[in-house]
């Protein structure tokens, strides 16, 4: 049986994205961060950097029970468990998945962070700082709607390259910043939003 323990946020979207993808059965389990309940100490024993998401499995490679933490590691994991066309074994297509699988994981994620927290969380306002996070939240927009050109997905066919972006373009991008100067951002974010697993993996709990 597969356990997720996460929460609403771009990361914990990313992780559940993941494991409906795959159409395995797992259990939701909720880990309230306004509650601070990734500082508790059952969950510590799963993610000790007290970030969620995290994942266990009992039927893990030869059957031994695996756990592991970080939107990164869950998607890797459970596209080679359970959904192979997100992750693919061509070594020239893997290459072209991780190109930008790591970038959306290392770069894209923690920026449109920060812009959320500068411009939408922080009770501080510092306008220096949002106007540097909004500008850097456009410019990676601008990238990705150059890589889109041409393409329907970042990788050529739907990976978890996409899944590692998808959030936060969902969250900071159609509502905050908007994605009307982004046309091939906006029909690659509503193709996604219109995926079955990606509508249950957004349903709220």
């Amino acid at each position: 049986m597969i356990e997720l323990h996460t929460w609403m946020t771009d990361n914990g979207f990313k992780a559940r994205q993941a494991v409906e993808e795959t159409g395995l059965e797992y259990v939701l389990k909720p880990i309230n961060l306004r509650h601070k309940e990734q500082f508790g100490a059952e969950f510590l024993k799963l993610s000790p950097v007290h970030q969620i998401p995290a994942l266990v499995d009992s039927d893990g490679p030869g059957g031994a029970t695996v756990t592991m933490f970080g939107s990164g590691s869950i998607l890797t994991y459970m596209a080679k468990k359970g959904a192979p066309e997100l992750y693919p074994e061509d070594p020239i297509r893997r290459i072209a998945v991780d190109n930008w699988f790591y970038w959306g994981t290392s770069t894209f994620t923690p920026l449109a962070q920060q812009f959320g927290h500068y411009t939408i969380r922080s009770p501080e306002k510092v306008p220096a700082a949002q106007k540097h996070y909004e500008a850097v939240l456009l410019d990676m927009l601008g990238t990705i709607n150059k890589q889109l050109d041409g393409q329907d997905y970042l990788a050529g066919d739907y990976s978890i390259a996409d899944i590692s972006c998808y959030p936060d373009i969902h969250i900071h991008g159609v509502d905050d910043i908007g994605l009307g100067d982004f046309p091939n951002v906006s029909r690659w974010h509503d193709a996604i939003a219109a995926r079955p697993a990606v509508q249950r993996a957004w349903e709220k709990f």
